[in-house]
């Protein structure tokens, strides 16, 4: 069976006691109006600085601050098998997505399809 994936986002991971100050300071950098949500506060996107990439800010319990990406796909249990063929570890799940890291422990999560637009004119197939 076929599945698709692509990288969809990037987001900055900082503790909560940075989140105002660094939604702040990416706001300004990139000149983009920040989005909230209600159902997800601990989140602020700042849309598409580059086309078909979101790029957000994301207050975590994690003390260190950090970058995660997200691939996203139309299967995200094939894409967590087919990623942990590759070295991927998963560490956890949280609402619809996967958390993982990478061989090197960089984290990144996999989530379902994001941008449908951007998918399905980017994604890659896999076997």
């Amino acid at each position: 069976m076929t599945h698709r994936s692509r990288l969809t986002a990037v987001l900055v991971d900082v503790p909560p006691g940075d989140f105002d100050k660094t939604v702040a300071f990416w706001g300004a950098a990139l000149g983009g109006a920040e989005q909230r949500f209600d159902e997800l506060p601990e989140y602020v996107a700042f849309g598409h600085p580059t086309p078909g990439i979101e790029f957000m800010v994301q207050s975590v319990g994690d003390p260190v601050p950090r970058i995660h990406i997200d691939i996203e796909t139309d299967d995200v249990e094939a894409e967590v098998a087919r990623l942990s063929q590759l070295g991927g570890t998963e560490i956890g799940r949280h609402r619809s997505w996967v958390i993982m890291k990478d061989p090197a422990g960089v984290v990144f999560c996999v989530v379902r399809v994001q941008d449908k637009e951007a998918f399905e004119a980017h994604a890659k197939t896999w076997e």
